[in-house]
């Protein structure tokens, strides 16, 4: 049996985990597909949840059975994320329980980061809103070399925070987001919102982080050391 690890480092996901902002997109994606001459299924859009922007656009066209030149597709991203920018600068909530889970972690000294597949000129937008300086590190969908499911973005986060993947917990409310935390190497707490998870190994599904405390948060450390 291994030794027990200690928690150094909690690690957020952002959509959908920090603070709900998918309803944003929603209404984005909504009016996207209007201005393309449809109307987007309540079917794919479960599958945009915690990829990048592209890969949302490629689900997007395919389900309006629509073809962009890449001008246009840039055109479009450029879209998303000015109206879903927009809609953010008028306020935005926490999940329940979240900003509350995240100022208990940072007053018990341990390290933060946001590792987001948004690209920066939208999660700093974000992060203007819920308050500055939450975290010691963010990484940005625009700033790794490769997206969730990768495990890049968690690792450069680690890699910039100085700590192991074994002492970190990683907060996800997606299947990539899932993916990229196992991946690299942390214990994954998941919170699903559009999308249904089932626990696995290194992996522990709640249905909210209300009411969590950082001796919780340590626990899933210690379960899966035990196991």
């Amino acid at each position: 049996m291994s030794s027990v690890q200690s928690l150094e480092a909690v690690l957020f996901d952002m959509d959908g985990t920090l603070v709900e902002t998918e309803h944003y997109w929603d209404r984005s994606l909504e009016l996207l597909a209007g201005e393309l001459g449809g109307r987007m299924s309540a079917e794919v859009r479960p599958a945009m949840v915690g990829v990048a922007v592209p890969v949302s656009l490629q689900l997007l066209y395919a389900d309006l059975g629509v073809t962009r030149t890449a001008e246009e597709q840039l055109r479009d991203d450029a879209f998303l994320y000015e109206t879903t920018g927009r809609q953010v600068e008028e306020g935005v909530q926490g999940r329940p329980g979240a900003l509350e889970l995240l100022s208990a972690v940072r007053a018990a000294g341990l390290r933060t980061a946001l590792v987001t597949s948004t690209h920066r000129r939208l999660a700093d937008r974000v992060l203007a809103q819920v308050g500055p300086g939450l975290f010691d590190v963010t990484v940005c969908g625009d700033e790794v070399p490769a997206t969730k499911p990768d495990p890049s973005p968690y690792l450069q986060a680690m890699a910039a925070l100085g700590v192991a993947p074994g002492s970190c917990l990683v907060i996800e409310d997606s299947l990539t987001g899932v993916a990229s935390g196992l991946a690299a190497g942390a214990t994954v707490l998941g919170v699903p919102t559009l999308q249904s998870l089932e626990p696995q190994d290194g992996l522990v599904v709640r249905s909210t982080l209300a009411g969590l405390s950082v001796t919780d948060l340590q626990a899933l450390l210690d379960d899966r050391v035990a196991a």
